[in-house]
């Protein structure tokens, strides 16, 4: 890992380095016992909607649903003793969440989640299902947050914070290997970002391989921290009133946005109902469950269309965990 900085977390001081493209190879050695490739599709009906080679990443098949998943897995797996003895806490809107408590689980580590009070019923009851722990606390993520530092300072627990985690990010990188692997000949990435681990990740390893690939984040301007931080180039605190909790982040986070300043080549904000109507293509056309989250990257495509004609795009899904409730509400327009 390259030289990186010092960080404070209310009270306290981390250290991260940057991740390299080594540290990307090495996290996808030490996931591969435990996590298999996701599948890279071709759906007709988007290919003939965007006038693009579509390709879609399945991260909703990993075995929590979403992405997050391959980071958790290498950060815990990497665990000093004492660490493990200690337990991890981490803050989540739920799928990072459900990306720690599962590689606690496997690795035999006690995780406790922090959640906001009105977060994702689904993603809660996977947390529970894999042995987590979860404290409810407050309106948002910035507010579960906060709460998961303090009870990390107060139980001398090892805080795994959803950005600023070079390892979280080199695992999470592993799915654009996979993606450049399969089709070399790749123009664009879209991803979408809410702290920005994601993206980071795909830049990481996209720029690194081929730096001819186009990356490309999307956010929804209801929640757009992350995209200010990436135009002014500084850390820009913003509202999150998105329906999109996996894009749901007011504070954005340093280790992310420095790799994204560095190497990210454009960054597009769409409406809340760009992403309802994208979900609901990308449910249709792929029949998967995708969550809003995922489904971002097509009303980022749609948005930019012309730019995309006669490419080959890759589209990341990044997660698929949908209450039922979440989709009638993105169906009842067809319906």
């Amino acid at each position: 890992m390259r030289a990186g900085a010092r960080v404070r977390y209310g009270g306290y001081t981390m250290e991260w380095q940057w991740p390299t493209l080594a540290d990307v190879l090495e996290a996808r050695r030490r996931i591969s016992p435990h996590l298999r490739p996701t599948p890279l599709y071709v759906y007709a009906g988007l290919n003939e909607l965007l006038g693009a080679e579509v390709f879609v990443k399945h991260e909703n098949h990993q075995p929590v649903g979403a992405f997050k998943v391959r980071g958790g897995v290498n950060l815990i797996s990497q665990l000093s003793p004492e660490d493990r003895r200690r337990g991890v806490i981490a803050a989540s809107t739920g799928n990072h969440g459900q990306s720690i408590a599962y590689a606690a689980r496997l690795f035999g580590v006690r995780a406790t989640i922090c959640v906001p009070e009105d977060a994702n019923p689904i993603k809660v009851a996977s947390i529970r299902g894999l042995e987590g722990e979860v404290v409810f606390h407050g309106r948002d993520f910035d507010d579960a947050r906060e709460h998961a530092e303090e009870l990390a300072r107060e139980r001398g627990s090892r805080y795994v914070h959803s950005g600023n985690e070079p390892l979280l990010i080199a695992g999470v990188a592993t799915e654009a290997l996979e993606i450049l692997e399969a089709q070399p000949q790749i123009d664009v990435i879209v991803v979408p970002i809410g702290g920005g681990s994601g993206a980071a990740g795909v830049c990481l390893v996209a720029k690194n391989i081929n730096p001819t690939v186009r990356v490309v984040g999307v956010q929804s301007e209801a929640a757009p921290a992350a995209f200010r931080s990436w135009q002014e180039r500084r850390l820009v605190a913003d509202r999150s009133k998105t329906f999109a909790e996996g894009l749901a982040t007011r504070t954005p986070f340093e280790l992310p946005q420095r790799i994204l300043w560095r190497w990210l080549d454009d960054f597009v904000l769409v409406s809340d109902q760009e992403i309802r109507s994208a979900q609901a293509v990308m449910i249709d056309a792929t029949r998967n469950l995708i969550e809003a989250a995922g489904a971002a990257p097509l009303a980022a495509a749609l948005r930019i269309g012309a730019q995309l004609s006669s490419k080959r795009v890759a589209l990341i899904a990044s997660g698929g965990n949908v209450t039922r409730d979440q989709l009638l509400e993105v169906l009842r327009p067809a319906l």
